[in-house]
């Protein structure tokens, strides 16, 4: 029994990554017409939420996305969540309808075709670098001045399998004061058991995100950043736990 299952996360993991590529080829042209421009990238979103929900779909995941407060179509936001897999990009592609960049790792750059698309559409970070960040904040400012909105997973990256919900960094927040847009947070609660970063995991099923109440920053200084990054990590936490214990 244990072999098949073996045998199946190796399949499952492979029609993943099928899955990532297939419709960045069939839509190859009008992605490539999307990002030629900055000013088309709304375009590309909307393509890229296609690709999301295909993936999502084609794995066997069925997502239910609960809303507290919906964002206004015109506005910026500052969208944050926890990190618990790969499947948060798409996740977060899928529940979101406002067009926004990802703020993550330059790492990512590096896979195969998806890293080509990354690469020129979302604010790369190196985070050993501290020109790197402050270059990350410039980018963001023109971005936000254009409109669209910003993703950050404020954990700085996935945490080891045992952390409910890591340290947050102070980016995210320090950020949407300076700019003085709400913060959008999110709770992703099954992310981590249908697609984790231990290679023998996984399985179709139910994939719930929740989006909170906005947090709004409006009067708040640079001192206000640590309690406002320490509020947003709490609720998120609190609404881990509260899911974790009703499943137990």
């Amino acid at each position: 029994m244990k072999f098949f299952k073996y045998i199946f996360w190796i399949f499952y993991r492979i029609w993943f990554y099928i899955l990532v590529a297939i419709p960045i080829l069939v839509l190859l042209p009008f992605l490539l017409v999307s990002i030629s421009r900055e000013q088309w990238y709304p375009y590309f979103f909307k393509l890229a939420r296609l690709w999301a929900k295909f993936i999502l779909v084609g794995m066997g995941y069925n997502y239910k996305i609960e809303r507290l407060q919906t964002p206004d179509t015109k506005a910026s936001y500052m969208f944050v969540a926890n990190h618990t897999s790969m499947t948060d990009i798409m996740l977060m592609l899928t529940s979101v309808k406002n067009p926004f960049v990802f703020v993550g790792k330059k790492e990512l750059a590096k896979i195969p075709l998806f890293g080509f698309f990354y690469k020129r559409t979302c604010i790369m970070v190196d985070r050993s670098s501290s020109k790197s960040r402050q270059a990350v904040f410039l980018r963001a400012q023109r971005r936000l001045r254009q409109g669209l909105s910003i993703c950050i997973f404020p954990e700085g990256g996935v945490p080891d399998e045992s952390i409910v919900l890591d340290t947050f960094k102070d980016g995210a927040f320090r950020m949407a004061i300076n700019q003085q847009i709400p913060i959008v947070p999110m709770t992703f609660y099954d992310n981590k058991k249908r697609f984790s970063f231990s290679f023998f995991s996984g399985s179709p099923g139910k994939m719930r995100v929740k989006v909170h109440k906005f947090f709004s920053t409006e009067g708040l200084t640079i001192d206000d950043t640590r309690t406002l990054n320490n509020t947003v990590r709490t609720l998120i936490l609190e609404d881990l736990s509260k899911d974790q214990k009703r499943i137990n």
